[in-house]
């Protein structure tokens, strides 16, 4: 229980200081980069997901399936 509370009153504590860095004009340019980040991350995720051929799947199981048989031997 007590580790439950030390991670509770962290995320309080980092969201009160988030709040107040984010009424600077720094602050708020430092977490516009911030979330311009994770979009660009996010769009290009998405688009390897899309982009993803329909049989890939299965390279990557008999990739895995090759992989665990070497180290059987």
């Amino acid at each position: 229980m007590s580790k439950f509370r030390w991670l509770v009153t962290g995320a309080v504590l980092g969201f009160v200081a988030a709040h107040f860095v984010n009424q600077t004009t720094e602050g708020r340019r430092f977490f516009d980069r911030l979330n311009r980040g994770f979009e660009e991350f996010n769009r290009a995720f998405d688009r390897g997901y899309h982009e993803a051929e329909p049989g890939s799947e299965d390279d990557v199981e008999s990739a895995l399936g090759s992989l665990k048989a070497k180290s059987d031997r």
